[in-house]
């Protein structure tokens, strides 16, 4: 009598293949938001528009891509940091 395992039947198979690509496209979406994170902030800082804590911290929890794509696009020609929250 053969025992086949689970995890060598090929419905076992295709269950981690799809894990592994869904943890792939997590990883790579966490990559877009921790790189707007940073970019928000550093964009200001470049224009040299000073960036208090409170703002830093809202930014760095936002986990919202386009809204933190919509921040980037403000930092761009805000004159004070407190214009990224503007009309929110």
């Amino acid at each position: 009598m053969a025992i086949q395992y689970f995890w060598r039947h090929p419905l076992a198979e295709q269950v981690r293949e799809e894990g592994r690509r869904q943890g792939l496209e997590e990883s790579r979406k966490r990559g877009h938001i921790e790189g707007w994170q940073e970019m928000v902030p550093r964009i200001l800082e470049w224009r040299g528009i000073a960036v208090p804590d409170v703002i830093r911290e809202r930014v760095t929890a936002c986990e919202d891509l386009d809204r933190l794509e919509v921040w980037a696009q403000r930092a761009v020609h805000a004159t004070d940091a407190a214009e990224l929250f503007a009309g929110e």
